[in-house]
């Protein structure tokens, strides 16, 4: 079994998940964009239960993050955790966006992945 591993940029909370993600996206809507500071956030989905974390977390607006660095590090929810795949510890070449998420958002300078499902905003 594939296991990945994360962290913060300071190294204060560092977390774990196994196996495969079951969706790769690409998200363009406001609330990722201003929290990240990024025109889109790169971000993988795996179940809550193949999810483990260490250290002290904040969260605000669902987004969970470093308190000491301000590192956005993943979204947890009842069944599933979405992790911002720029903090693995190793690069996520071998994961590829499927979808996505809020193109209506997108700029106008980025094209669409060629291979991805595009949804104007959330996907089901």
């Amino acid at each position: 079994m594939r296991i990945r591993t994360g962290s913060c940029l300071c190294g204060a909370v560092a977390y774990r998940v196994e196996g495969e993600p079951l969706r790769v996206g690409l998200c363009h809507c406001a609330d990722c964009r201003k929290s990240s500071g990024s025109a889109f956030v790169f971000f993988a989905l795996w179940p809550r239960s193949a999810f483990s974390h260490s250290g002290e977390i904040a969260t605000f607006a669902g987004r969970s993050f470093c308190p000491a660095c301000g590192s956005r590090l993943f979204c947890l929810q009842e069944a599933t955790v979405e992790i911002r795949l720029g903090s693995l510890d190793s690069p996520p070449t071998d994961l590829e966006p499927s979808h996505e998420v809020w193109i209506k958002r997108r700029e106008a300078w980025l094209h669409p992945l060629p291979d991805a499902e595009q949804y104007a905003e959330d996907a089901d």
